[in-house]
C-alpha cells in the first residue's frame, strides 16, 4: 500500500467543495461557498487545537462534503424531515471522506476514525469529536450566526444558542466570546446565557 499523503486527502476534499454551485464572497473574491466554510473550519481547528492529529484535521475539512447535492427542500420541511436530512448527511459526507482517505493511501482504520468524526461519534466521550464539534459551533457563530437571527424571531434564536453552547467546551465558550460580532449578536448571546443560568 502507498504511503498515506495528507496534501492528496486535502486536495481532493477541497476540489469537491470547489463544486458547490453557491457562491460567496471573500477577501474581494467569489469563491464556493463549501470551500469557504472549509477553509474557515481549518482555521477554527487550529486555534482551538494546533497541534490537532491528521485524522481529525482531515475530518474537519471534509465536514459538509458535498452537501449542496442533497438540499434541506428533499425532505420534509418539519423537524422531522429536518432530522432525516441531517442524519442522512452525515452518513453520506462520512462515507465520502472516508473514500477520499483510501484513495490518498491511508489505512481502512484511518479512514474509519475520519468517518466517525465526521459523524461526531461519542461527542462527549471523545475529545477530538468535542473539537470538531466546537469548530463547527464556532464557524456557526462566526459565519452563519448574524444573518440566522435576522431571519428568526428572538424566542427560537434564544433558544439554538443555549443548545448550541451546551454542546461546546470550556476551551469553545472562551474563544466564542472572543469572536467579532455587532452589538445586536452579542446582545442576544448574553442574553441567552443570562436566561440559561
Amino acid at each position: 500500500m502507498s504511503e498515506p499523503s495528507f496534501d492528496t486527502a486535502i486536495r481532493l476534499i477541497d476540489e469537491a467543495h470547489a463544486r458547490d454551485p453557491n457562491k460567496v464572497q471573500s477577501n474581494g473574491k467569489e469563491v464556493p461557498y463549501e470551500l469557504f466554510y472549509s477553509n474557515k473550519m481549518s482555521d477554527y481547528l487550529n486555534r482551538c487545537d494546533a497541534g490537532a492529529s491528521e485524522t481529525l484535521r482531515l475530518a474537519i475539512r471534509a465536514q459538509h462534503l458535498r452537501r449542496w447535492e442533497v438540499p434541506r427542500s428533499c425532505y420534509a420541511m418539519n423537524k422531522t424531515g429536518y432530522h432525516m436530512w441531517r442524519t442522512y448527511l452525515k452518513k453520506r459526507q462520512a462515507d465520502l471522506a472516508a473514500q477520499i482517505c483510501l484513495d490518498s493511501g491511508y489505512s481502512s482504520e484511518d479512514a474509519s476514525r475520519v468517518a466517525a468524526l465526521v459523524k461526531k461519534e461519542n461527542l462527549k466521550d471523545d475529545a477530538e469529536t468535542q473539537t470538531l464539534e466546537d469548530v463547527a459551533c464556532l464557524v456557526f457563530l462566526d459565519d452563519q450566526f448574524e444573518a440566522f437571527e435576522k431571519e428568526h424571531d428572538e424566542a427560537k434564536v434564544l433558544g439554538i444558542l443555549r443548545k448550541t453552547w451546551v454542546k461546546m467546551s470550556d476551551k469553545g465558550h472562551e474563544l466564542a466570546l472572543n469572536i467579532p460580532m455587532s452589538d445586536r449578536a452579542r446582545e442576544l448571546i448574553i442574553k441567552a446565557l443570562a436566561d440559561d443560568d
